[in-house]
Protein backbone atom coordinates (compact mmCIF):
# COMPACT_ATOMS: atom_id res chain seq x y z
CA UNK A 1 0.00 0.00 0.00
CA UNK A 2 1.62 3.26 -0.78
CA UNK A 3 0.18 6.96 0.23
CA UNK A 4 0.09 9.47 -2.57
CA UNK A 5 0.15 13.12 -1.23
CA UNK A 6 -0.39 15.46 -3.95
CA UNK A 7 0.45 19.52 -3.10
CA UNK A 8 -2.54 21.56 -5.07
CA UNK A 9 -1.44 25.30 -6.27
CA UNK A 10 1.05 24.60 -8.93
CA UNK A 11 1.12 20.55 -9.23
CA UNK A 12 -2.87 19.90 -9.86
CA UNK A 13 -4.10 23.19 -10.57
CA UNK A 14 -2.55 26.18 -12.37
CA UNK A 15 -3.31 29.17 -9.85
CA UNK A 16 -0.47 31.66 -10.81
CA UNK A 17 -2.49 34.15 -12.36
CA UNK A 18 -5.44 34.58 -9.79
CA UNK A 19 -2.85 34.20 -6.94
CA UNK A 20 -0.08 36.77 -8.33
CA UNK A 21 -3.38 39.09 -8.95
CA UNK A 22 -4.86 39.05 -5.71
CA UNK A 23 -1.61 39.48 -3.84
CA UNK A 24 -0.35 42.83 -6.13
CA UNK A 25 -4.29 44.30 -5.45
CA UNK A 26 -3.41 43.40 -1.88
CA UNK A 27 0.23 44.90 -1.76
CA UNK A 28 -1.30 47.91 -3.36
CA UNK A 29 -4.01 48.77 -0.76
CA UNK A 30 -1.45 48.28 1.64
CA UNK A 31 0.93 50.30 0.79
CA UNK A 32 3.82 47.71 -0.47
CA UNK A 33 5.88 47.43 -3.21
CA UNK A 34 4.32 45.60 -5.48
CA UNK A 35 5.70 41.80 -5.90
CA UNK A 36 6.62 40.61 -9.77
CA UNK A 37 5.00 37.49 -10.96
CA UNK A 38 8.81 35.43 -11.01
CA UNK A 39 8.37 37.25 -6.61
CA UNK A 40 4.92 35.40 -6.39
CA UNK A 41 6.00 32.46 -8.06
CA UNK A 42 8.38 31.58 -5.30
CA UNK A 43 6.52 31.49 -2.36
CA UNK A 44 3.25 29.31 -3.96
CA UNK A 45 3.46 26.39 -1.32
CA UNK A 46 3.94 28.18 1.44
CA UNK A 47 1.11 29.17 4.08
CA UNK A 48 0.10 32.51 3.23
CA UNK A 49 0.99 34.45 6.35
CA UNK A 50 5.00 33.09 5.99
CA UNK A 51 4.26 33.72 2.11
CA UNK A 52 3.78 37.41 2.43
CA UNK A 53 6.48 37.86 4.87
CA UNK A 54 9.17 36.49 2.20
CA UNK A 55 7.87 38.35 -0.24
CA UNK A 56 8.47 41.26 2.49
CA UNK A 57 11.72 39.59 3.57
CA UNK A 58 11.35 40.39 7.15
CA UNK A 59 9.01 37.74 9.95
CA UNK A 60 5.74 37.33 10.53
CA UNK A 61 4.37 40.13 12.61
CA UNK A 62 1.44 41.64 13.20
CA UNK A 63 1.35 43.88 10.07
CA UNK A 64 1.90 40.88 8.17
CA UNK A 65 -1.13 38.98 9.74
CA UNK A 66 -3.09 42.20 9.24
CA UNK A 67 -1.76 42.29 5.05
CA UNK A 68 -3.12 37.90 5.26
CA UNK A 69 -6.23 39.16 6.24
CA UNK A 70 -6.70 41.34 3.47
CA UNK A 71 -5.32 39.39 0.95
CA UNK A 72 -8.00 36.49 2.22
CA UNK A 73 -10.77 38.90 1.91
CA UNK A 74 -9.70 40.05 -1.78
CA UNK A 75 -9.60 36.59 -2.77
CA UNK A 76 -12.72 36.01 -1.09
CA UNK A 77 -14.44 38.80 -2.89
CA UNK A 78 -12.85 37.83 -6.19
CA UNK A 79 -14.05 34.05 -5.57
CA UNK A 80 -17.50 35.78 -5.56
CA UNK A 81 -17.33 37.34 -8.63
CA UNK A 82 -15.87 34.12 -10.47
CA UNK A 83 -12.50 35.15 -10.93
CA UNK A 84 -11.01 32.23 -9.52
CA UNK A 85 -11.03 30.01 -11.74
CA UNK A 86 -7.99 28.21 -12.03
CA UNK A 87 -7.59 25.20 -14.50
CA UNK A 88 -6.14 21.08 -14.19
CA UNK A 89 -2.95 20.51 -15.70
CA UNK A 90 -3.66 18.86 -18.46
CA UNK A 91 -3.15 14.61 -17.53
CA UNK A 92 -4.06 15.42 -13.99
CA UNK A 93 -7.80 14.58 -13.74
CA UNK A 94 -6.74 11.18 -15.10
CA UNK A 95 -4.10 10.31 -13.47
CA UNK A 96 -5.81 10.72 -10.06
CA UNK A 97 -8.93 9.00 -11.34
CA UNK A 98 -6.80 5.90 -12.03
CA UNK A 99 -5.39 6.21 -8.93
CA UNK A 100 -7.82 6.42 -7.05
CA UNK A 101 -9.26 3.48 -8.49
CA UNK A 102 -7.01 0.80 -7.45
CA UNK A 103 -6.42 -0.36 -3.82
CA UNK A 104 -3.12 -0.34 -3.78
CA UNK A 105 -3.06 3.88 -3.27
CA UNK A 106 -4.02 6.09 -0.85
CA UNK A 107 -4.68 9.24 -2.47
CA UNK A 108 -4.52 12.69 -0.13
CA UNK A 109 -3.63 17.09 -0.39
CA UNK A 110 -1.22 18.77 1.34
CA UNK A 111 -0.96 22.00 0.49
CA UNK A 112 -0.52 25.75 1.68
CA UNK A 113 -3.95 26.21 0.56
CA UNK A 114 -6.48 27.05 3.20
CA UNK A 115 -8.96 24.55 3.32
CA UNK A 116 -11.77 27.24 1.75
CA UNK A 117 -9.59 26.76 -1.15
CA UNK A 118 -9.01 23.17 -1.90
CA UNK A 119 -13.16 23.06 -1.33
CA UNK A 120 -13.07 25.74 -3.95
CA UNK A 121 -10.50 23.20 -5.82
CA UNK A 122 -13.14 19.98 -5.22
CA UNK A 123 -15.88 21.93 -6.45
CA UNK A 124 -14.63 23.16 -9.46
CA UNK A 125 -13.17 20.10 -10.58
CA UNK A 126 -15.16 17.07 -9.24
CA UNK A 127 -12.46 15.90 -7.19
CA UNK A 128 -13.37 15.36 -4.09
CA UNK A 129 -14.59 11.74 -3.78
CA UNK A 130 -10.23 10.51 -4.88
CA UNK A 131 -9.25 12.21 -1.74
CA UNK A 132 -9.40 9.98 1.09
CA UNK A 133 -6.65 12.61 3.74
CA UNK A 134 -6.24 16.62 3.25
CA UNK A 135 -4.25 18.85 4.98
CA UNK A 136 -4.04 22.37 4.62
CA UNK A 137 -2.48 25.65 6.03
CA UNK A 138 -5.73 25.40 8.07
CA UNK A 139 -4.37 22.47 9.98
CA UNK A 140 -0.71 22.65 9.99
CA UNK A 141 2.75 24.62 10.35
CA UNK A 142 3.79 26.05 6.82
CA UNK A 143 6.15 23.72 4.93
CA UNK A 144 8.42 22.41 4.95
CA UNK A 145 7.45 21.23 8.56
CA UNK A 146 6.44 17.61 7.99
CA UNK A 147 3.86 17.38 10.00
CA UNK A 148 1.03 17.45 7.10
CA UNK A 149 3.00 14.42 5.61
CA UNK A 150 2.71 13.26 9.12
CA UNK A 151 -0.81 13.29 10.27
CA UNK A 152 -1.62 12.30 6.74
CA UNK A 153 0.54 9.15 7.41
CA UNK A 154 -0.86 8.49 10.65
CA UNK A 155 -4.52 9.08 9.88
CA UNK A 156 -3.97 6.62 6.69
CA UNK A 157 -1.97 4.44 8.62
CA UNK A 158 0.94 4.46 6.18
CA UNK A 159 4.08 4.74 7.21
CA UNK A 160 6.13 7.56 5.34
CA UNK A 161 8.67 5.37 3.49
CA UNK A 162 5.64 4.03 1.87
CA UNK A 163 4.56 7.63 0.79
CA UNK A 164 5.03 9.98 -1.94
CA UNK A 165 4.98 13.72 -2.23
CA UNK A 166 4.03 14.93 -5.45
CA UNK A 167 5.02 18.72 -5.71
CA UNK A 168 6.20 21.95 -7.73
CA UNK A 169 8.22 23.67 -5.33
CA UNK A 170 11.40 23.40 -3.00
CA UNK A 171 9.03 23.37 0.05
CA UNK A 172 7.45 19.99 -1.24
CA UNK A 173 10.34 18.15 -1.92
CA UNK A 174 11.88 19.53 1.90
CA UNK A 175 9.11 18.94 3.73
CA UNK A 176 8.79 14.85 1.94
CA UNK A 177 12.55 14.59 3.03
CA UNK A 178 12.10 16.04 6.60
CA UNK A 179 9.50 13.15 7.03
CA UNK A 180 11.48 10.66 5.34
CA UNK A 181 9.61 10.55 2.67
CA UNK A 182 9.85 10.49 -1.43
CA UNK A 183 9.93 13.54 -3.31
CA UNK A 184 8.77 13.31 -6.66
CA UNK A 185 8.59 16.86 -8.50
CA UNK A 186 6.86 17.95 -11.35
CA UNK A 187 8.14 20.17 -14.00
CA UNK A 188 5.14 22.12 -14.89
CA UNK A 189 4.56 24.14 -11.77
CA UNK A 190 6.32 27.09 -10.50
CA UNK A 191 10.02 26.56 -9.17
CA UNK A 192 12.48 24.81 -11.37
CA UNK A 193 13.55 21.30 -12.07
CA UNK A 194 17.05 22.40 -11.25
CA UNK A 195 15.80 23.85 -7.95
CA UNK A 196 13.96 20.97 -7.10
CA UNK A 197 16.68 18.43 -7.48
CA UNK A 198 19.02 20.81 -5.38
CA UNK A 199 16.00 20.56 -2.78
CA UNK A 200 15.98 16.57 -2.38
CA UNK A 201 13.59 15.42 -5.36
CA UNK A 202 14.27 11.80 -5.56
CA UNK A 203 12.18 12.01 -8.88
CA UNK A 204 10.78 14.46 -11.59
CA UNK A 205 7.34 14.37 -13.64
CA UNK A 206 7.66 15.80 -16.88
CA UNK A 207 3.83 14.73 -17.70
CA UNK A 208 1.30 13.55 -15.12
CA UNK A 209 1.55 10.31 -16.52
CA UNK A 210 5.09 9.47 -15.51
CA UNK A 211 4.11 9.26 -12.09
CA UNK A 212 3.48 5.01 -13.49
CA UNK A 213 6.97 4.43 -13.88
CA UNK A 214 8.50 5.65 -10.55
CA UNK A 215 5.92 3.50 -8.75
CA UNK A 216 6.76 0.87 -10.76
CA UNK A 217 10.37 1.86 -10.08
CA UNK A 218 9.38 1.87 -6.08
CA UNK A 219 7.75 -1.83 -6.45
CA UNK A 220 10.96 -3.42 -8.05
Amino acid sequence: MKLILFDCDGTLVDSVRHIHDCMVQTFQQCGQALPSEVETRSIIGLSLNQAIAKLLKRDVDEEIIQITANYKQNYTEMRSRQLLQAPLYQGVYDLVRALALQEKYILGIVTGNSRRGVRHVFDQHGLEEYFYVVRTADDCPSKPDPAMVLESCGYSGIDPSDTLIIGDAIYDMQMANNAKAKAVGVSWGYHSVNDLRDHGAHYILNKPDELWSVLKHMEN
